[in-house]
Parts: structure tokens; sequence; C-alpha cells
């Protein structure tokens, strides 16, 4: 994948991602859960979150009923903490056009949930178990148009976009 943007004249260098630097505590649980809670909470407070069929200990609705419960204090401060994590990253994004990173990796996918930073994750191929294979293409903040090209490049230099695991032919 690296190789088919390198033939495309693209400029490649290997960088260490500040993850477990700017991102040293789980944001995401307090941040995330609050939030949806308030986007749901009229569906919680009617009991209509029940007739939703999954209410297994880790599903949505127990998640939005248990999200009643954070502390103010919390919320906050991991907000706080959310501003200084999109400080950080903005200083180290603004050097690249593009950061390439491996889908589901480490705290990349928290991290761009919490900054706002564009993420697009593509096919890639299939590993040798016949699973498929992506990549997640990072930009800059309200620069969606940069990863869409790298995207697009890259698709018109290959055809995983257009294959499909056997049991998902018609």
């Amino acid at each position: 994948m690296i190789e088919t943007y390198k033939a495309m004249g693209a400029t490649v260098v290997p960088i260490a991602f500040p993850d477990s630097v700017i991102y040293p505590a789980n944001l995401m649980t307090p941040i995330l859960n609050g939030e949806s809670a308030a986007a749901f909470d009229e569906l919680t407070r009617t009991n209509r979150d029940e007739l939703i069929e999954r209410q297994d200990k880790d599903f949505w609705p127990n998640t939005w009923r248990a999200a009643r419960l954070i502390p103010a204090v919390e919320y906050i401060n991991a907000n706080r903490h959310r501003y200084t994590l999109t400080q950080k990253f903005q200083e180290f994004i603004k050097g690249y056009d593009v950061v390439i990173f491996p889908t589901f990796m480490r705290s990349q996918l928290a991290i761009t949930n919490l900054t706002g930073n564009p993420a697009l994750v593509m096919p890639i191929g299939f590993n040798q178990s016949g699973q498929p294979l992506s990549i997640t293409l990072i930009g800059k903040l309200y620069d969606e148009a940069s990863i869409l090209e790298a995207a697009r490049h890259y698709q018109n230099k290959t055809d995983h976009h257009k294959q499909h695991p056997p049991k998902f032919l018609n």
C-alpha cells in the first residue's frame, strides 16, 4: 500500500504516532457515554429504551442508563483533557498532508473521534485467511478534501475497493 503511494510520487515518511503521549487516559468513555445518554435522554426517561431488543450489560440502553450517574466533575475534566488533546494533535498533524495509520490500531479511533479530525477507512486487500484489510487516512481539521483525494488516487491505481469476500458475492 505504501509502495503504491510512492509509485504515484507521494513523499512517504515514517512517523511515530503520538497517541501514547497525547492520549494517556480513556477520555472516550465519560464523553461518549455522557453525550450519547443526553442525545437519547427522552428515550431513556420514557422507558422506550426497553423496546430495544438487546439489553445485555454493555449494549447502548444500559450504557445510557449508567451514564446518568457520571459525575459532572468527571465529564468536565474529561473535556478539559479533550481540549488539550485536540491542541496537541493539531500541532502534530500540521506537518503532514495525510497520515496513513493501520485501522483499529492503538488509540487512533478515539483520538480522531475526540478531536474531530477527518478519518477515512479504505480497503487495501485481504489477509491470508481471506479477511479484509483496511487502512485509515487521517487529515487536518476541516480538511476532508486531502484524505478524499489521497483515497481517490489510491483507488484509481488499485482495485481493492471492487473486491469482496467470497461469501458476499451475488
